[in-house]
């Protein structure tokens, strides 16, 4: 692999991470911002705040867990030398694969900030959020098992 490849490879790579954790610092931070709200309002009426809000906050950071995974194995199949003038598709799958992760962290975050509203006003329905956050989650691990398979390919053409 020349130099050119491996540099694009690498940058596809760090683009995935970069651009999946994006999308995880903005979901986290809405549904944040939604708990906190929720949690103020059991306060002002004397409710007790449910620790279990920071579930829906939590949510979208495994979305930047899909970007390193992706990170860790674009940069070994690169340095492995099996990816010979593959540079710039690298680049690309890095970039479309990172950006579809991090797009599902940020909705993700939006479902979890209304989930931490409800949460908060009822104190129900906490199964039912989750599976609708796990539903939007279940986006980004297509797209990171997909884009696996596409490096797969790419090292063994």
């Amino acid at each position: 692999m020349n130099e050119l490849d491996m540099a694009l490879s690498v940058a596809g790579a760090v683009t995935a991470l970069g651009l999946s954790a994006f999308g995880s610092a903005i979901g986290t931070g809405k549904a944040a911002a939604s708990a906190v709200g929720a949690w103020k309002k059991c306060y002002a009426q004397s409710k007790q705040a449910p620790f279990t809000l920071l579930s829906y906050v939590g949510a979208p950071l495994t979305q930047t867990l899909y970007g390193m995974i992706l990170m860790f194995t674009m940069i070994s199949t690169a340095k492995s030398g099996a990816l010979t003038g593959s540079g710039l598709a690298m680049l690309i799958l890095g970039f479309f694969a990172g950006l579809a992760i991090g797009v599902s962290a940020m909705f993700q975050g939006m479902a979890g900030a209304a989930a931490a509203d409800a949460h908060g006003e009822t104190g129900k329905g906490f199964s039912n959020y989750l599976s609708a956050l796990g539903i939007v989650e279940t986006v980004a691990i297509f797209v990171m098992v997909f884009t696996l398979i596409a490096v797969g390919n790419l090292a063994r053409s």
